[in-house]
């Protein structure tokens, strides 16, 4: 009787881990979209969006923004998400600082119907690749 005890209890534990995986995996997963594949998009697809989900901080400072970005700082998404409306038949391309927020904002973004990709490794990633960007003295 203990050593069925026992396995029923690793059962349990098993199920409850891989079900908690599984479910991190399903929450995770928002389509990517590497730094030199945005840089490609922009230049041959005029119908992709950007959208820039940090801080207004974060937008004027030196790491700068993509040009032609809209600023949409996450924490705001979901109250601002209409001023995108314009935008649901066009891929968005969301980016942050270094990922995680634009993936965040990807998924919110795709489970109301948009078709949005997270760049990956942000801003951060862009600069290292010596991309341009726009910073608040040169508009």
């Amino acid at each position: 009787m203990a050593q069925r005890t026992i396995f029923v209890g690793i059962l349990l534990s098993l199920f409850v881990v891989g079900g908690c995986s599984l479910f991190h995996e399903r929450e995770s997963s928002v389509n990517s979209v590497s730094v030199p594949q945005v840089a490609r998009l922009l230049e041959s697809d005029t119908t992709v969006f950007l959208l820039d989900v940090r801080t207004p901080e974060e937008w004027k400072s030196e790491t700068g923004h993509l040009k032609g970005a809209l600023l949409i700082p996450l924490q705001d998404l979901e109250t601002q998400i209409s001023d995108l409306t314009p935008y649901k038949k066009k891929s968005i391309i969301v980016y942050c600082r270094t990922g995680k927020r634009s993936q965040r904002a990807a998924k919110i973004l795709a489970d109301k119907g948009y078709r949005a990709l997270s760049m990956e490794g942000g801003i951060m990633k862009w600069n290292a690749e010596g991309l341009p960007v726009v910073k608040e003295g040169d508009q």
